[in-house]
């Protein structure tokens, strides 16, 4: 008998976890829709017809991810999508500390025990998406922690690829390059590198189709580009992703961050 296809998406209220909860229900899984913003979780699950459900859970804080572990191994699920995630901008220096650890705590560590409690009950056939980033491998100033987690979210998920796969189970880091969102427009971005975050998850389902893997960068122009970059010396690929921001002492330094839901990874 052929085991129901259930799915757990976090960070769906908007953006790519939205994306993948419409996509993975119109492909006939049962969704768990995870998020902050209860409107908005009832307004997605509205759009994707009966039989889906969800869970208001603040994957930041303690209690959040305990709510959803405790889901995780009480309910079996055939896909995980780690998803939510959250950026600070600004010189690291500059910005509250605080504000980087909290995106340590939702990008690393929610996402190994979100992992840790999906894995343990996994059977063959399950898998287990890991929303990662092109800036894990190609770090850009001015979202230094972001991209160190990101980098963090990428070997993790290599690491448990070749772990799982003799257990039947698939596990794969999605990096998404701009990807257009409510939250990020991309206005300085060439339009040929944007992409929706339909398109991100489109190339996602592939992978999950064709057990792709470890790492999936969504698109060739992405995939050409973190390429390229990864060749340069590391000082210039830094200088290239660095030059859109002025030194600290031409604009002033600030203290003032900007703590905000990613848009794209």
């Amino acid at each position: 008998m052929t085991p129901a296809k259930r799915a757990l998406v976090t960070g769906a209220s908007a953006g790519i976890g939205r994306a993948f909860a419409a996509a993975l229900a119109a492909a006939g899984y049962t969704v768990t829709a995870v998020a902050r913003r209860a409107d908005r979780l009832a307004e997605l699950l509205s759009e994707m017809g009966p039989g889906h459900d969800h869970l208001v859970a603040d994957l930041s804080t303690a209690d959040g991810v305990r709510a959803t572990t405790d889901l995780l191994t009480r309910e079996h699920y055939t896909v995980l999508v780690n998803n939510a995630g959250t950026a600070v901008h600004g010189d690291f220096a500059a910005t509250p500390l605080d504000d980087s650890l909290a995106v340590l705590d939702l990008n690393c560590r929610a996402v190994v025990a979100l992992a840790h409690a999906f894995l343990a009950g996994a059977e063959p056939g399950a898998a287990l998406v890991n929303v990662s980033s092109t800036l894990g491998h190609t770090p850009k100033p001015g979202m230094s922690v972001y991209s160190a987690t990101k980098a963090f979210v990428t070997s993790f998920s290599e690491s448990l690829w070749h772990e799982q796969k003799a257990r039947g189970v698939h596990v794969f880091a999605l990096c998404p390059g701009v990807t257009a969102t409510e939250s990020q427009q991309a206005d300085d971005v060439p339009s040929w590198l944007v992409q929706t975050p339909q398109e991100v998850v489109a190339h996602a389902i592939d992978a999950l189709a064709h057990r792709k893997g470890p790492t999936v960068v969504s698109g060739r122009r992405n995939a050409v580009l973190t390429t390229v970059t990864r060749l340069l010396p590391r000082t210039a690929a830094l200088a290239l992703l660095g030059a859109d921001r002025e030194p600290a002492h031409r604009k002033g330094a600030s203290s003032e961050s900007a703590l905000i839901t990613p848009p794209n990874r």
